[in-house]
């Protein structure tokens, strides 16, 4: 029954001599009696319910003989009440749902709730988006592509997701890498360097080139490590990295092997900054976080070796085992630089990463390692999998859907599986794999390397490999406060550079960041047949009639909403107003009816529409827990700003064609309403309360409307400039909203005080502006 009692109104609600509150409110933080006075008192419950009792009192709540088992309203009488919060008990709390009270003996409850709630019921509304079981240990299955256009728009947007998840989009300046390479290691047949250079300006990528003796050009490969105890250094049974670098170079590549984010040499950052995983807070805002780091760091590490003399430019190529070989499919997807790669024991249907640095937020909301790893295609690629990890199935899954994207290019060639009878490994066998493949398709000798075996090779003294042996860098680059939030502010200035400055700035800002914000959110614009209704009650009266239906765009959403139409259904257009506290917050319940908004609204010939998005009001229900939830799916918010677009349709669908739609966000539905209009270009005029939150606060965005790298894209300036020469309007703004506003009104050619207006809105207030 706890589902169900979290499905009432969601708020307590109060008025002139009001009493409203859910009875699970009413017993754990108390009823607020407006004033002294005589209530009439009465209980949304079920025959059987026992007996409440307070300070005031006990009474029996009484029978309904007409209820047939159904919650109804029954009364207790009127009980004088004195002003203060009074908790009450029930003794059969499973049976009550609301507790009501007015000292208007005529109230009528039952009547207040048809302006209020779909349901007659103290039900779920069935929307099942807080159940979904989605996570790095999922079973998936590879989208189906019925051609390569098909896939290759896939791919634009799931690359276009990886940059914007990492505070990559667009990719920032490539700034001098500074780079140092020194104290060479002579052997007859290759040479090992120390070498460190700045993926940002202060974050330093340590590691290690092995090369052959000569002058080249050779290819190069660049190899991530994973998550082998000692990195970059691991050299034992399942894996060794200097093993792998070692014979490459004597192949004729130069390789860079690299740490990752706080192994060994890299220790400005500690390897899972940003952690725990299911709050990675203000960080997660900018996209910045252990994947990111690592993610540029790989691009500059290619930036690097195409600086190398004796390294063949358009040669460059990556391979990894486990977090290393996510590194690798990462990297490929998003720098078609990449020509051959190898990511080993890493690509699989049922475990995505099991580490912060493999989870970047909102990377998997529409895709499994299976399409990322894809995004190789048509470049060769070895997938090497493993029996006793994760891989085991990948001759039999993994890699016949992969090899069926490689189809679409006629290139299935190019594409291998090589499955070894081993634990999770890089180990010999594994390796060898890869260096006939890469002799095949780097090298260009597949007879020379066929049956290629790794030869004996002696391990470097630790202290011949490492930069920093005592673990600290030198102390001119900075420490990881100072690091982080260099990046931020860099990442800051790269968007609001991107910012309109004027009209003619307009279109191809919108076609560049319209699709990040969709990518942050997942969302997408419902067309008028993806978003189906299901009428549930309807009430009519002379002035106006309500109908409740539950909305759907997915097969797990189920949004309550209740639609006002005037009594003359001659509307001259519709508004979609949300709450932040629910719908019902936007009735008058001591009258039994509409409040002022929607009262007013209704008055100037408009339908209007109030909606409880996901967990708000009607549509309150718990959320699974899972590790790393913002990778696999969106946010509150998100699902928030997804369920005002499908009423924004709804809205459209009760109307003649031709009449504007509007969209009023009051409370924290304020900020939900601004994003979901910058997306939905149908709508006229959109009005906002902002509730006094102070945009330039990252705080103030995890607390709130979180959405992992938003602020990456400019946050509230990226949604207002969106509406470009549409009407917006913000009221009660905090800190920081003239300057977000600032695009906005140079491209609509607006002035800031039409635009940002002071103090609460009021139903007048927005009638005003709309």
């Amino acid at each position: 029954m706890a589902i169900v009692l979290l499905a009432m109104l969601g708020v307590t609600i109060q008025g002139d001599g009001l009493i409203w509150a859910d009875a699970m409110d009413a017993q754990q933080k108390g009823i607020t009696i407006p004033a002294d006075g005589e209530y009439t008192i009465w209980f949304w419950a079920q025959d059987g319910a026992g007996w409440v009792s307070s300070a005031a009192g006990e009474a029996e709540i009484p029978n309904d003989e007409k209820s047939g088992g159904k919650f109804t309203w029954r009364t207790i009488g009127a009980v004088p009440l004195t002003a203060g919060t009074v908790k009450v008990t029930f003794t059969k709390p499973d049976k009550v749902a609301a507790v009501s009270g007015s000292r208007d003996p005529n109230f009528d409850p039952a009547k207040a709730m048809q302006a209020m709630r779909v349901f007659d019921q103290p039900q779920p509304s069935g929307d099942m988006r807080g159940e979904i079981d989605r996570g790095t240990n999922t079973l998936f299955f590879m989208t189906p592509f019925e051609d390569l256009k098909a896939w290759e728009s896939y791919a634009e947007g799931l690359r276009r997701r990886f940059l914007v998840a990492c505070g990559l989009y667009p990719l920032p300046e490539r700034t001098p890498l500074n780079a140092k390479v020194y104290d060479a290691i002579e052997h007859p047949d290759y040479i090992i360097e120390k070498a460190y250079f700045e993926a940002h300006p202060g974050l330093l990528v340590t590691g290690n080139i092995y090369r052959p003796v000569g002058n080249g050009p050779f290819p190069a490969v660049i190899c991530p490590h994973g998550h082998w105890e000692t990195g970059r250094l691991e050299d034992g049974e399942r894996g060794s990295v200097p093993a792998r670098c070692i014979t490459m170079a004597r192949m004729g590549m130069v390789v860079f092997s690299y740490d990752m984010v706080g192994y060994n040499d890299s220790c400005q950052l500690k390897h899972d900054f940003g952690m725990p995983d299911t709050d990675r807070g203000e960080l997660a805002l900018w996209g910045l976080h252990p994947f990111s780091v690592q993610l540029w760091s790989s691009i500059r590490a290619l930036d690097f070796m195409e600086t190398l003399p004796y390294v063949d430019p358009n040669k460059l190529n990556c391979t990894g085992a486990s977090g290393g070989g996510t590194q690798t499919f990462a990297l490929n997807a998003v720098d078609q630089r990449v020509k051959v790669s190898a990511p080993v024991n890493m690509i699989s249907h049922s475990m995505q990463g099991g580490c912060v640095c493999e989870n970047a937020p909102i990377i998997r909301f529409n895709a499994s390692n299976m399409e990322v790893g894809a995004l190789a295609a048509p470049r060769p690629m070895m997938m090497v999998s493993a029996t006793g990890d994760w891989t085991r199935e990948t001759p039999n899954f993994e890699y016949p859907a992969i090899r069926g994207i490689y189809d679409l290019y006629d290139a299935a060639d190019r594409v291998a599986n090589v499955h070894i009878d081993a634990s999770h490994n890089y180990n010999q066998d594994s390796r060898e794999a890869v260096y006939r493949f890469f002799g095949k398709w780097i090298l260009g000798e597949e007879a020379k390397y066929a049956n290629f075996t790794e030869p004996a090779y002696t391990l470097e003294p630790e202290e011949n490999l490492r930069n920093f042996p005592d673990g600290t860098p030198p102390a001119e680059y900075p420490g990881y406060e100072q690091l982080l939030t260099e990046i931020v502010d860099a990442t800051r200035a790269k968007w609001a550079a991107q910012l309109p400055a004027n009209s003619g700035d307009y279109l191809a800002f919108r076609s560049f960041a319209k699709p990040a914000l969709a990518d942050i959110i997942a969302a997408q614009l419902p067309c008028e047949n993806s978003v189906t209704s299901t009428t549930i009650s309807t009430h009519n009266t002379d002035r106006y009639s309500v109908e409740g239906v539950l909305l759907s765009h997915d097969a797990a959403s189920a949004i309550p909403a209740l639609v006002f139409r005037p009594a003359d259904n001659q509307p001259t257009g519709a508004v979609v107003i949300v709450h932040g506290d629910g719908k019902a917050v936007l009735a008058d319940a001591p009258s039994g009816g509409p409040g002022d908004y929607l009262r007013q609204l209704m008055d100037a010939g408009k339908v209007v529409i109030t909606a409880d998005p996901f967990r708000i009001g009607e549509n309150a229900t718990k959320r699974r827990s899972t590790a790393y939830p913002d990778t696999f799916l969106p946010t509150d918010t998100a699902c928030r700003i997804q369920d005002v677009m499908a009423a924004l349709i709804h809205a459209r669908r009760v109307i003649p064609d031709g009449i504007p739609v509007d969209l009023v966000g009051l409370g924290d539905a304020g900020i939900w309403c601004l994003f979901a209009g910058a997306l939905d270009e149908g709508v006229r005029s959109t009005a906002i309360d902002a509730n006094s939150f102070d945009v330039d606060s990252d705080a103030a965005w995890v607390a709130g409307p979180y959405m992992p790298c938003i602020r990456a894209i400019g946050d509230a300036a990226t949604g207002a400039a969106l509406y470009g020469h549409r009407a917006l309007h913000v009221f009660n703004g905090g800190n920081g909203w003239d300057a977000a506003l600032a695009p906005y009104t140079a491209v609509s050619g607006r002035a800031a005080g039409d635009v940002l207006h002071e103090g609460e809105p009021s139903a007048k207030s927005m009638m005003d502006v709309l």
